[in-house]
Protein backbone atom coordinates (compact mmCIF):
# COMPACT_ATOMS: atom_id res chain seq x y z
CA UNK A 1 0.00 0.00 0.00
CA UNK A 2 3.04 2.61 1.17
CA UNK A 3 4.23 1.56 -2.17
CA UNK A 4 1.46 2.34 -4.07
CA UNK A 5 0.82 5.76 -2.14
CA UNK A 6 4.68 6.61 -2.72
CA UNK A 7 4.15 5.93 -6.59
CA UNK A 8 1.01 8.26 -7.30
CA UNK A 9 2.66 10.95 -5.23
CA UNK A 10 6.10 10.65 -7.26
CA UNK A 11 4.27 10.90 -10.66
CA UNK A 12 1.66 14.05 -9.36
CA UNK A 13 5.26 15.66 -8.42
CA UNK A 14 6.72 14.84 -11.78
CA UNK A 15 3.22 16.30 -13.60
CA UNK A 16 4.10 19.58 -11.64
CA UNK A 17 7.21 19.85 -12.11
CA UNK A 18 6.78 19.64 -15.86
CA UNK A 19 3.98 21.86 -16.11
CA UNK A 20 5.81 24.29 -14.08
CA UNK A 21 8.65 24.22 -16.43
CA UNK A 22 5.96 24.75 -19.60
CA UNK A 23 4.54 28.02 -17.80
CA UNK A 24 8.38 29.09 -16.70
CA UNK A 25 10.28 28.68 -20.13
CA UNK A 26 8.06 27.72 -23.30
CA UNK A 27 5.16 29.55 -22.99
CA UNK A 28 6.62 32.99 -21.77
CA UNK A 29 8.47 32.88 -25.00
CA UNK A 30 5.35 33.00 -27.16
CA UNK A 31 3.06 35.50 -25.68
CA UNK A 32 0.06 35.92 -26.63
CA UNK A 33 -0.56 38.42 -29.64
CA UNK A 34 -3.30 40.45 -31.27
CA UNK A 35 -3.92 39.49 -34.96
CA UNK A 36 -4.87 42.37 -37.19
CA UNK A 37 -7.02 41.12 -40.46
CA UNK A 38 -5.94 43.10 -43.04
CA UNK A 39 -8.30 45.60 -45.18
CA UNK A 40 -9.06 44.17 -48.89
CA UNK A 41 -6.95 46.83 -50.66
CA UNK A 42 -8.55 49.65 -53.39
CA UNK A 43 -8.06 48.56 -56.51
CA UNK A 44 -5.97 51.27 -58.49
CA UNK A 45 -6.25 51.32 -62.76
CA UNK A 46 -3.92 53.24 -64.63
CA UNK A 47 -5.13 56.05 -66.50
CA UNK A 48 -3.99 54.68 -69.68
CA UNK A 49 -5.35 51.41 -69.69
CA UNK A 50 -8.12 50.51 -71.60
CA UNK A 51 -10.99 49.09 -69.76
CA UNK A 52 -13.99 47.30 -72.17
CA UNK A 53 -17.24 48.61 -70.98
CA UNK A 54 -19.34 46.85 -73.79
CA UNK A 55 -20.96 44.38 -71.49
CA UNK A 56 -21.08 47.07 -69.02
CA UNK A 57 -24.15 48.25 -67.42
CA UNK A 58 -22.72 51.49 -66.68
CA UNK A 59 -21.82 52.46 -70.21
CA UNK A 60 -24.09 55.18 -71.18
CA UNK A 61 -24.93 54.55 -75.13
CA UNK A 62 -26.84 57.29 -76.76
CA UNK A 63 -30.76 56.18 -77.64
CA UNK A 64 -32.12 57.21 -81.15
CA UNK A 65 -35.43 55.82 -80.67
CA UNK A 66 -36.99 59.14 -79.64
CA UNK A 67 -35.57 61.35 -81.96
CA UNK A 68 -36.29 59.65 -84.86
CA UNK A 69 -39.62 58.88 -83.94
CA UNK A 70 -39.98 62.40 -83.54
CA UNK A 71 -38.34 63.01 -86.94
CA UNK A 72 -39.50 60.67 -89.91
CA UNK A 73 -43.28 61.59 -89.59
CA UNK A 74 -42.06 65.16 -90.41
CA UNK A 75 -39.71 64.63 -93.24
CA UNK A 76 -41.17 64.11 -96.49
CA UNK A 77 -40.30 62.92 -99.97
CA UNK A 78 -40.42 65.63 -103.28
CA UNK A 79 -40.30 64.88 -106.14
CA UNK A 80 -39.60 67.55 -109.33
CA UNK A 81 -40.63 67.32 -112.64
CA UNK A 82 -38.47 69.76 -114.70
CA UNK A 83 -38.74 70.36 -118.63
CA UNK A 84 -35.12 70.34 -120.27
CA UNK A 85 -33.58 70.57 -123.46
CA UNK A 86 -32.33 66.81 -124.60
CA UNK A 87 -30.16 66.16 -127.71
CA UNK A 88 -32.27 65.38 -130.90
CA UNK A 89 -32.66 61.74 -132.31
CA UNK A 90 -32.80 60.96 -135.84
CA UNK A 91 -36.03 59.77 -134.82
CA UNK A 92 -36.65 63.32 -133.77
CA UNK A 93 -35.81 64.85 -136.26
CA UNK A 94 -37.65 62.40 -138.84
CA UNK A 95 -41.06 63.06 -137.01
CA UNK A 96 -40.27 66.43 -136.31
CA UNK A 97 -40.52 66.12 -132.12
CA UNK A 98 -39.53 68.29 -129.94
CA UNK A 99 -36.04 67.72 -127.82
CA UNK A 100 -37.44 68.95 -125.02
CA UNK A 101 -38.11 65.78 -122.14
CA UNK A 102 -39.85 65.83 -118.74
CA UNK A 103 -36.77 64.82 -116.28
CA UNK A 104 -37.99 63.85 -112.54
CA UNK A 105 -35.81 64.73 -109.66
CA UNK A 106 -36.43 63.54 -106.18
CA UNK A 107 -35.03 64.86 -103.11
CA UNK A 108 -36.42 64.64 -99.18
CA UNK A 109 -37.99 68.16 -97.71
CA UNK A 110 -39.22 69.06 -93.94
CA UNK A 111 -42.46 69.79 -92.41
CA UNK A 112 -41.72 73.10 -90.40
CA UNK A 113 -45.54 74.35 -89.76
CA UNK A 114 -48.37 72.60 -89.28
CA UNK A 115 -50.28 74.21 -92.05
CA UNK A 116 -48.02 72.87 -94.32
CA UNK A 117 -44.53 74.64 -95.23
CA UNK A 118 -41.63 72.83 -95.98
CA UNK A 119 -38.06 73.43 -96.54
CA UNK A 120 -35.81 71.58 -98.82
CA UNK A 121 -32.64 72.34 -100.80
CA UNK A 122 -33.15 74.43 -103.73
CA UNK A 123 -31.48 72.30 -105.89
CA UNK A 124 -33.87 69.93 -105.42
CA UNK A 125 -36.47 71.60 -106.89
CA UNK A 126 -34.60 74.17 -108.98
CA UNK A 127 -36.38 74.76 -112.81
CA UNK A 128 -39.49 72.15 -111.81
CA UNK A 129 -42.68 73.11 -113.35
CA UNK A 130 -44.34 70.28 -110.84
CA UNK A 131 -43.59 69.71 -107.32
CA UNK A 132 -45.49 66.94 -105.69
CA UNK A 133 -44.55 65.98 -101.59
CA UNK A 134 -45.12 62.53 -100.46
CA UNK A 135 -45.65 62.19 -96.69
CA UNK A 136 -44.62 59.24 -94.35
CA UNK A 137 -48.40 58.02 -94.18
CA UNK A 138 -47.86 58.11 -98.03
CA UNK A 139 -50.47 60.61 -98.73
CA UNK A 140 -49.48 62.53 -101.85
CA UNK A 141 -49.84 66.96 -102.41
CA UNK A 142 -49.17 68.94 -105.49
CA UNK A 143 -46.88 71.57 -103.74
CA UNK A 144 -46.30 75.24 -104.33
CA UNK A 145 -42.97 77.52 -104.52
CA UNK A 146 -43.02 80.49 -102.22
CA UNK A 147 -39.29 81.29 -102.89
CA UNK A 148 -35.74 80.17 -103.00
CA UNK A 149 -32.05 81.82 -101.95
CA UNK A 150 -29.29 80.08 -104.61
CA UNK A 151 -26.77 80.95 -101.70
CA UNK A 152 -27.50 79.21 -99.25
CA UNK A 153 -29.42 76.51 -101.22
CA UNK A 154 -32.81 76.83 -99.38
CA UNK A 155 -36.28 77.11 -100.47
CA UNK A 156 -39.78 77.24 -99.20
CA UNK A 157 -42.96 75.11 -100.01
CA UNK A 158 -46.38 74.80 -99.07
CA UNK A 159 -49.13 72.06 -99.18
CA UNK A 160 -52.43 72.33 -98.60
CA UNK A 161 -53.39 69.65 -96.68
CA UNK A 162 -56.98 68.23 -94.99
CA UNK A 163 -55.20 68.28 -91.39
CA UNK A 164 -52.74 69.91 -89.40
CA UNK A 165 -49.55 67.86 -90.07
CA UNK A 166 -46.47 66.58 -87.78
CA UNK A 167 -43.71 69.60 -87.71
CA UNK A 168 -40.17 70.17 -86.22
CA UNK A 169 -39.46 73.56 -84.94
CA UNK A 170 -36.40 75.30 -85.52
CA UNK A 171 -33.08 74.42 -82.74
CA UNK A 172 -30.43 76.32 -82.12
CA UNK A 173 -27.51 75.25 -84.40
CA UNK A 174 -25.20 77.90 -82.56
CA UNK A 175 -25.38 75.42 -79.06
CA UNK A 176 -24.63 72.58 -81.30
CA UNK A 177 -20.66 70.81 -80.33
CA UNK A 178 -18.26 69.05 -82.06
CA UNK A 179 -18.60 65.33 -81.37
CA UNK A 180 -22.41 65.34 -80.50
CA UNK A 181 -24.43 62.63 -81.85
CA UNK A 182 -26.68 63.43 -84.72
CA UNK A 183 -29.59 62.11 -87.21
CA UNK A 184 -29.60 62.21 -90.64
CA UNK A 185 -33.52 61.83 -91.47
CA UNK A 186 -34.42 61.51 -95.21
CA UNK A 187 -35.08 59.57 -98.54
CA UNK A 188 -31.83 58.23 -100.37
CA UNK A 189 -31.89 56.68 -103.76
CA UNK A 190 -35.93 56.52 -102.91
CA UNK A 191 -35.69 54.99 -99.99
CA UNK A 192 -38.41 56.54 -97.94
CA UNK A 193 -37.95 57.30 -93.94
CA UNK A 194 -34.67 56.73 -93.50
CA UNK A 195 -32.35 57.23 -90.74
CA UNK A 196 -28.41 57.19 -89.99
CA UNK A 197 -26.53 58.81 -87.18
CA UNK A 198 -22.93 60.38 -86.97
CA UNK A 199 -21.30 62.66 -85.03
CA UNK A 200 -20.97 66.70 -85.94
CA UNK A 201 -16.92 66.65 -87.32
CA UNK A 202 -17.18 70.55 -87.88
CA UNK A 203 -18.33 73.56 -87.80
CA UNK A 204 -18.78 76.78 -89.79
CA UNK A 205 -17.29 74.26 -92.91
CA UNK A 206 -16.60 76.60 -96.62
CA UNK A 207 -17.17 74.19 -99.75
CA UNK A 208 -16.51 76.49 -102.11
CA UNK A 209 -13.31 78.38 -101.45
CA UNK A 210 -15.11 81.75 -101.69
CA UNK A 211 -16.32 81.60 -97.51
CA UNK A 212 -19.31 82.00 -98.89
CA UNK A 213 -20.43 79.10 -97.01
CA UNK A 214 -20.97 77.71 -93.16
CA UNK A 215 -21.83 74.14 -93.52
CA UNK A 216 -22.02 71.92 -90.43
CA UNK A 217 -20.14 69.11 -91.24
CA UNK A 218 -21.36 64.94 -90.03
CA UNK A 219 -20.20 61.51 -90.50
CA UNK A 220 -23.62 60.66 -90.92
CA UNK A 221 -24.28 59.07 -94.26
CA UNK A 222 -26.11 60.85 -96.71
CA UNK A 223 -26.68 59.90 -100.37
CA UNK A 224 -28.88 61.30 -103.12
CA UNK A 225 -32.12 62.18 -102.14
CA UNK A 226 -31.30 63.14 -98.57
CA UNK A 227 -30.61 66.84 -99.80
CA UNK A 228 -32.92 68.92 -98.39
CA UNK A 229 -33.73 66.42 -95.23
CA UNK A 230 -33.14 67.03 -91.53
CA UNK A 231 -30.42 66.87 -89.27
CA UNK A 232 -31.34 66.66 -85.89
CA UNK A 233 -29.86 66.11 -82.30
CA UNK A 234 -30.36 63.24 -79.72
CA UNK A 235 -33.15 65.29 -78.28
CA UNK A 236 -34.83 65.34 -81.52
CA UNK A 237 -34.33 69.38 -82.64
CA UNK A 238 -33.66 70.58 -85.48
CA UNK A 239 -30.05 71.34 -85.90
CA UNK A 240 -29.47 71.82 -89.66
CA UNK A 241 -30.46 70.71 -93.71
CA UNK A 242 -28.94 68.11 -95.52
CA UNK A 243 -27.33 69.45 -98.18
CA UNK A 244 -24.05 68.71 -99.83
CA UNK A 245 -21.73 65.35 -99.36
CA UNK A 246 -18.11 64.86 -100.27
CA UNK A 247 -17.14 62.59 -102.66
CA UNK A 248 -15.76 61.63 -105.41
CA UNK A 249 -18.03 58.93 -106.70
CA UNK A 250 -21.34 60.69 -106.13
CA UNK A 251 -22.38 58.90 -103.01
CA UNK A 252 -21.41 58.84 -99.33
CA UNK A 253 -17.97 58.17 -98.94
CA UNK A 254 -17.57 59.74 -95.68
CA UNK A 255 -18.44 63.34 -94.79
CA UNK A 256 -21.61 65.23 -95.25
CA UNK A 257 -23.10 68.60 -95.34
CA UNK A 258 -25.74 70.75 -93.64
CA UNK A 259 -26.99 74.47 -93.64
CA UNK A 260 -27.24 75.07 -90.08
CA UNK A 261 -31.13 75.68 -88.75
CA UNK A 262 -30.31 79.22 -87.74
CA UNK A 263 -29.50 80.51 -91.47
CA UNK A 264 -32.15 78.41 -92.52
CA UNK A 265 -34.81 79.77 -90.22
CA UNK A 266 -33.87 83.08 -90.94
CA UNK A 267 -34.04 82.66 -94.60
CA UNK A 268 -37.34 81.02 -94.41
CA UNK A 269 -38.67 83.89 -92.22
CA UNK A 270 -37.25 86.40 -94.89
CA UNK A 271 -38.74 84.79 -97.84
CA UNK A 272 -42.25 84.52 -95.92
CA UNK A 273 -42.41 88.19 -94.49
CA UNK A 274 -40.64 89.75 -97.69
CA UNK A 275 -40.50 87.50 -100.72
CA UNK A 276 -36.61 87.41 -101.01
CA UNK A 277 -33.90 87.34 -98.30
CA UNK A 278 -32.69 90.58 -96.19
CA UNK A 279 -28.98 90.00 -95.57
CA UNK A 280 -27.36 92.73 -92.78
CA UNK A 281 -23.75 93.25 -94.27
CA UNK A 282 -21.18 94.64 -91.44
CA UNK A 283 -18.92 96.25 -94.29
CA UNK A 284 -15.82 94.80 -93.57
CA UNK A 285 -13.46 92.96 -95.99
CA UNK A 286 -10.33 91.00 -95.29
CA UNK A 287 -9.09 87.59 -94.61
CA UNK A 288 -8.29 84.92 -91.99
CA UNK A 289 -5.49 84.71 -90.03
CA UNK A 290 -2.67 81.74 -89.68
CA UNK A 291 1.18 81.96 -89.49
CA UNK A 292 1.34 82.55 -92.72
CA UNK A 293 -1.33 85.68 -92.99
CA UNK A 294 -0.07 87.05 -89.69
CA UNK A 295 3.33 87.47 -90.43
CA UNK A 296 2.27 89.25 -94.28
CA UNK A 297 0.27 91.39 -91.86
CA UNK A 298 3.15 91.90 -89.21
CA UNK A 299 1.19 90.54 -86.02
CA UNK A 300 1.62 87.39 -84.13
CA UNK A 301 -2.36 86.89 -83.68
CA UNK A 302 -2.65 83.16 -85.71
CA UNK A 303 -6.50 83.31 -84.86
CA UNK A 304 -9.60 86.00 -86.21
CA UNK A 305 -10.53 87.76 -89.15
CA UNK A 306 -8.09 90.50 -90.07
CA UNK A 307 -9.76 93.58 -90.99
CA UNK A 308 -7.86 95.32 -94.72
CA UNK A 309 -10.28 97.47 -95.53
CA UNK A 310 -14.00 99.10 -94.08
CA UNK A 311 -16.23 99.94 -96.46
CA UNK A 312 -17.68 103.55 -96.56
CA UNK A 313 -21.43 104.49 -95.45
CA UNK A 314 -21.51 101.07 -93.73
CA UNK A 315 -22.27 100.04 -89.80
CA UNK A 316 -18.39 99.20 -89.46
CA UNK A 317 -17.09 102.35 -90.63
CA UNK A 318 -19.69 104.34 -88.68
CA UNK A 319 -19.01 102.51 -85.12
CA UNK A 320 -15.14 102.71 -85.52
CA UNK A 321 -13.96 99.68 -86.93
CA UNK A 322 -10.17 100.57 -88.34
CA UNK A 323 -7.99 98.68 -91.18
CA UNK A 324 -5.48 96.63 -89.14
CA UNK A 325 -8.85 95.60 -86.51
CA UNK A 326 -8.58 91.93 -85.57
CA UNK A 327 -12.24 90.41 -85.22
CA UNK A 328 -12.25 88.13 -82.54
CA UNK A 329 -15.93 87.56 -81.25
CA UNK A 330 -19.49 88.78 -83.00
CA UNK A 331 -21.41 88.46 -79.87
CA UNK A 332 -21.13 85.54 -78.38
CA UNK A 333 -19.40 83.37 -81.27
CA UNK A 334 -15.64 83.37 -81.80
CA UNK A 335 -14.05 84.25 -84.84
CA UNK A 336 -11.07 82.03 -86.44
CA UNK A 337 -12.25 82.12 -89.39
CA UNK A 338 -14.21 83.64 -91.98
CA UNK A 339 -16.89 81.32 -92.41
CA UNK A 340 -17.67 81.82 -88.55
CA UNK A 341 -18.45 85.35 -89.45
CA UNK A 342 -20.12 84.85 -92.61
CA UNK A 343 -22.04 81.74 -90.84
CA UNK A 344 -23.38 84.32 -88.08
CA UNK A 345 -24.26 87.33 -90.26
CA UNK A 346 -26.20 85.37 -92.59
CA UNK A 347 -28.60 84.78 -89.33
CA UNK A 348 -28.76 88.68 -88.87
CA UNK A 349 -31.03 91.13 -90.67
CA UNK A 350 -30.60 95.03 -91.99
CA UNK A 351 -30.97 96.94 -88.60
CA UNK A 352 -29.86 94.48 -86.32
CA UNK A 353 -27.19 95.87 -84.05
CA UNK A 354 -24.29 93.05 -83.35
CA UNK A 355 -21.33 93.39 -80.97
CA UNK A 356 -17.61 93.43 -82.36
CA UNK A 357 -15.18 92.57 -80.16
CA UNK A 358 -11.74 93.09 -81.49
CA UNK A 359 -7.86 93.36 -80.90
CA UNK A 360 -6.31 97.08 -81.30
CA UNK A 361 -2.34 97.63 -80.33
CA UNK A 362 -2.96 94.22 -78.68
CA UNK A 363 -5.95 95.76 -76.40
CA UNK A 364 -9.17 94.28 -76.70
CA UNK A 365 -12.24 96.54 -77.72
CA UNK A 366 -15.82 96.23 -78.74
CA UNK A 367 -17.99 97.90 -80.85
CA UNK A 368 -21.90 97.89 -81.14
CA UNK A 369 -22.56 98.19 -85.22
CA UNK A 370 -25.74 98.32 -86.90
CA UNK A 371 -25.98 95.91 -90.17
CA UNK A 372 -27.34 97.52 -93.12
CA UNK A 373 -28.50 96.25 -96.03
CA UNK A 374 -25.78 95.18 -98.76
CA UNK A 375 -25.02 97.58 -101.49
CA UNK A 376 -22.99 95.19 -103.98
CA UNK A 377 -24.88 92.34 -105.73
CA UNK A 378 -23.39 89.52 -107.91
CA UNK A 379 -25.20 89.72 -111.11
CA UNK A 380 -25.00 86.89 -113.87
CA UNK A 381 -22.00 87.04 -116.53
CA UNK A 382 -21.81 90.45 -115.46
CA UNK A 383 -20.49 90.68 -112.16
CA UNK A 384 -20.63 92.65 -108.82
CA UNK A 385 -22.86 95.95 -109.21
CA UNK A 386 -23.70 98.26 -106.76
CA UNK A 387 -26.15 100.88 -106.72
CA UNK A 388 -25.39 104.85 -108.53
CA UNK A 389 -24.89 107.61 -107.31
CA UNK A 390 -26.69 110.82 -108.99
CA UNK A 391 -23.00 112.04 -110.20
CA UNK A 392 -22.33 108.24 -112.05
CA UNK A 393 -25.84 108.49 -113.47
CA UNK A 394 -25.68 111.85 -115.18
CA UNK A 395 -22.29 111.04 -116.43
CA UNK A 396 -24.00 108.76 -118.63
CA UNK A 397 -27.07 110.51 -119.18
CA UNK A 398 -29.57 108.68 -117.27
CA UNK A 399 -31.52 109.16 -114.29
CA UNK A 400 -31.78 104.82 -113.81
CA UNK A 401 -29.50 102.38 -113.68
CA UNK A 402 -26.62 100.34 -111.14
CA UNK A 403 -23.13 100.69 -111.66
CA UNK A 404 -20.68 97.85 -112.41
CA UNK A 405 -18.40 97.93 -109.72
CA UNK A 406 -16.11 94.73 -111.11
CA UNK A 407 -16.58 92.27 -114.10
CA UNK A 408 -16.55 88.93 -114.02
CA UNK A 409 -13.42 87.36 -114.44
CA UNK A 410 -14.82 84.34 -117.11
CA UNK A 411 -16.37 87.47 -119.59
CA UNK A 412 -14.38 90.53 -118.83
CA UNK A 413 -12.21 90.58 -121.95
CA UNK A 414 -15.45 90.04 -124.05
CA UNK A 415 -17.51 93.01 -122.05
CA UNK A 416 -14.29 95.15 -122.83
CA UNK A 417 -13.87 94.31 -126.87
CA UNK A 418 -17.70 95.33 -126.58
CA UNK A 419 -16.86 98.68 -124.85
CA UNK A 420 -18.45 97.45 -121.65
CA UNK A 421 -16.18 98.33 -118.74
CA UNK A 422 -16.42 98.77 -114.77
CA UNK A 423 -17.83 101.51 -114.28
CA UNK A 424 -20.98 101.40 -116.62
CA UNK A 425 -24.20 101.55 -116.20
CA UNK A 426 -26.84 98.14 -115.95
CA UNK A 427 -30.09 100.42 -117.13
CA UNK A 428 -32.83 97.56 -117.53
CA UNK A 429 -33.08 93.69 -117.22
CA UNK A 430 -35.47 91.54 -119.35
CA UNK A 431 -37.21 94.94 -120.10
CA UNK A 432 -37.35 96.31 -116.34
CA UNK A 433 -35.71 99.79 -115.12
CA UNK A 434 -33.26 99.39 -112.37
CA UNK A 435 -33.27 101.72 -109.87
CA UNK A 436 -31.56 99.85 -107.45
CA UNK A 437 -30.04 96.67 -106.75
CA UNK A 438 -32.71 95.03 -105.35
CA UNK A 439 -34.59 95.89 -108.85
CA UNK A 440 -31.84 94.00 -110.75
CA UNK A 441 -32.08 91.02 -107.70
CA UNK A 442 -35.40 90.81 -108.09
CA UNK A 443 -35.45 90.34 -111.52
CA UNK A 444 -33.66 87.68 -111.99
CA UNK A 445 -35.41 86.11 -109.53
CA UNK A 446 -39.09 86.81 -111.33
CA UNK A 447 -37.64 85.26 -114.42
CA UNK A 448 -39.37 82.89 -115.83
CA UNK A 449 -36.83 79.25 -116.45
CA UNK A 450 -36.85 79.13 -120.44
CA UNK A 451 -37.20 82.95 -120.81
CA UNK A 452 -33.28 84.15 -122.30
CA UNK A 453 -31.53 87.05 -120.37
CA UNK A 454 -31.60 90.17 -121.60
CA UNK A 455 -29.40 93.13 -119.89
CA UNK A 456 -29.72 96.41 -120.87
CA UNK A 457 -25.94 98.35 -120.55
CA UNK A 458 -24.40 102.14 -121.52
CA UNK A 459 -21.01 101.20 -122.81
CA UNK A 460 -18.18 103.63 -122.78
CA UNK A 461 -19.58 105.62 -125.60
CA UNK A 462 -22.75 106.46 -124.18
CA UNK A 463 -24.54 104.12 -126.23
CA UNK A 464 -27.45 101.95 -124.79
CA UNK A 465 -26.94 98.10 -125.95
CA UNK A 466 -28.82 94.83 -125.68
CA UNK A 467 -27.42 91.78 -124.52
CA UNK A 468 -28.79 88.58 -124.39
CA UNK A 469 -27.82 85.35 -123.11
CA UNK A 470 -29.35 81.93 -122.82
Amino acid sequence: MKKIITLVFVSALGGLLTLGGYKLLVEKETQPFAVEQPSELPTFIPTNNTTNTLNSSSAITPNFVEAADKSIHSVVHVKNTAIVNAPLSMRDYFYGRSSQRAQVGTGSGVIISPTGYIVTNNHVIKNATEISITLNNNKTYMAELIGTDETTDIALLKIEADEDLPFMAFGDSDNAKIGEWVLAVGNPFNLNSTVTAGIISAKSRDLSGQNMQSFIQTDAAVNPGNSGGALVNVNGDLIGINTAISSQTGSYIGYSFAVPSNIARKIVNDIMEFGNVQNGILGVSGSALNSEAAKKFGTTTTEGFYVQDVQEATGAEKAGIQSGDIIKKVDNVEINKFSDLTGYLKTKSPNDVVNVTLLRNDKEETFPVTLLKPSIYTLPTIGLIKNASKKELKRFDTDYGVVINKLDETYKSNWIRNGVEEGSIVTKINGKKLYSIDDAQNAIKTRSVNEPLQIEVINKDREKVVYHFR
